[in-house]
């Protein structure tokens, strides 16, 4: 009965707000043309307003080269938007009694340890999702990106010896690895796999008939889109754009964080369920309105990230971390989202509650730069302000970010020391070890050093001299970030350890060469 009154209200305050009934005039032609003038691949937007879907369609191709085109039930990739209903599985954990937001972890999942014990003891489910852990950004990512042979088990076994790189709850750092922890506390509490009890109890009753969270079922859909990239430039986002194997994605452990496929139908369903605190259609809740609140509820405050002058009006006044949410300001009005990308996919989720208006967008591509600019064209034609020409800008931005870092890699490559190698490449050869990474593998062959990561499948190649005791890796595949990787010395010429740092200044954070410290490994003899 709680529930009914609760429904009804909300319908009541619903009717109350003004729509502006539809999408602006002539948008379908406006996203055709700028997908055609960057030369995007696909998308696909879905937008809710007041309840309803006012539009749900797709642009341009699911593949390059092939016929098949985009519609409302093609299904895209989402990354980091799936955050979101990882936390709304843990809300319906909340609403059934089983969990607590402020439960201990290892109340639930007592061999979980984080790298301080006193952390290990306090950490608590909240903490898992909001970014406030200690760890460092995109920290452990390499666990699960590209793809993995590790178990999510066996990866979160290994965040104890992720080392933070801040106290515990003092600074917010974006991290994907708790959610991975956060899925594995869903198994351990329920029985059933992160996957599972998403689709039961999720995606299905919520109506998003589509969507998938397994990857393997999203193989099995003819109508999804594949992932793509420019990979032929200078640097990754430049060059041409082609086919990603679709394969070579977020490792299947890493899921939690952002392993979903979504259609523009399904992200309708998914808006109207948030929008509406958790009522379905039918009366009934997927989770009651008291966990819709809390998990919009900001929770770890987020630095601001300046902007070019001609991007001012898009910079928050303050923003913040919920529960897979982030809760910000835009002239004037409260905004609720979050982007998410894999690999060869990016999307933005936005939400206006106090207009009752949602809209997704997803792109089966890496072209920012349109992304962000259709996310402002529309928050503007829902606030009511004129079109500024935010496609425009936002391109412009991306065009000048890629820009700087083709300039970065000019001035890197343009000045190596004519120094080094110290040794002969025999002794550079070994197996090398970090705790949370695993084994590396440099090997000394007829065409010289090699580079293979244990944990990953397919991320071997070669090394080639940079300078001194540097090298930089030529990945057999093109889609994999390339690194320099430096080898420390004692005095007597042994090989001490090895750290690494990505190439480019703009490469994705996930790449966290950066963390990894590795130490020779004696091998038995």
């Amino acid at each position: 009965m709680k529930h009914a009154r609760l429904f009804a209200l909300s319908l009541l305050v619903a009717t109350a707000v003004p729509a502006w009934a539809e999408p602006p005039k002539d948008f379908g032609t406006e996203v055709e043309t700028l997908r055609k003038e960057i030369g995007a691949t696909g998308v696909s937007i879905a937008i809710v307003e007041d309840g309803k879907t006012t539009l749900s369609r797709g642009w341009g191709e699911r593949k390059l080269g092939e016929r098949a085109l985009v519609d409302k039930e093609t299904i895209f990739q989402t990354g980091s938007t799936g955050k979101a209903m990882t936390a709304a599985a843990l809300a319906i954990l909340v609403d059934e009694g089983k969990i607590g937001w402020d439960d201990p972890v290892i109340r639930h999942m007592p061999w979980f340890r984080m790298y301080d014990p006193w952390v290990t003891r306090e950490i608590t489910i909240r903490d898992l999702l909001v970014h406030r852990s200690g760890l460092g950004l995109g920290q452990g990512d390499l666990m699960f990106v590209p793809r993995t042979n590790l178990t999510r088990k066996q990866t979160v076994q290994r965040v104890a010896y992720l080392k933070p790189k801040t106290s515990f709850r003092s600074a917010y750092a974006y991290d994907n690895i708790l959610y991975a922890v956060a899925g594995q506390l869903i198994e351990e509490v329920t029985g059933k796999t992160w996957e599972v009890f998403i689709r039961e109890k999720l995606l299905r009753p919520g109506g998003m008939k589509n969507a998938t969270s397994d990857s393997e079922d999203r193989f099995r859909i003819a109508n999804r889109s594949w992932p793509h990239a420019r990979l032929n430039g200078p640097l990754r986002g430049l060059g041409d754009q082609q086919a990603l194997n679709e394969r070579d994605e977020l490792g299947r452990n890493g899921a939690p964080a952002g392993g979903l496929a979504l259609s523009a139908d399904d992200m309708a369903a998914w808006l109207k369920i948030q929008l509406a605190h958790g009522a379905l259609p039918n009366g009934k809740y997927l989770f009651s309105e008291a966990q819709a609140a809390e998990m919009w509820k900001p929770v770890t405050p987020m630095p601001i990230t300046q902007l070019p002058e001609q991007l001012k009006a898009a910079r928050p006044m303050q923003q913040a971390y919920a529960l897979g949410w982030q809760v910000q300001d835009y002239r004037g009005h409260r905004i609720i989202s979050h982007g998410g990308g894999v690999f060869g996919s990016i999307t933005r989720v936005v939400m206006i509650p106090d207009k009752n208006i949602g809209f997704a967008i997803m792109m089966n591509n890496e072209e920012s730069g349109m992304l962000l600019g259709l996310t402002y064209r529309l928050l503007d034609h829902y606030l009511d302000q004129p079109d500024t020409g935010w496609t425009t800008k936002w391109q412009d931005w991306y065009k000048e970010r890629l820009a700087g870092g083709v300039e970065y890699l000019k001035q890197a490559q343009a000045s190596p020391a004519k120094v080094g190698p110290s040794l002969d490449p025999a002794r550079y050869a070994g197996r090398y070890r970090d705790p949370w990474y695993g084994d590396i593998v440099v090997a000394n062959t007829a065409q010289g050093l090699t580079i293979d990561f244990t944990s990953t499948p397919r991320m071997v190649g070669r090394l080639k001299h940079w300078q001194y005791d540097s090298f930089v890796t030529e990945y057999d595949d093109p889609a994999i970030e390339p690194a320099y990787v430096t080898f420390a010395l004692d005095a007597d010429g042994k090989v001490t350890g090895v750290t690494m740092k990505a190439v480019s200044k703009i490469a994705d954070f996930s790449w966290d060469y950066h963390d990894l410290d590795l130490k020779p490994v004696e091998e038995k003899k």
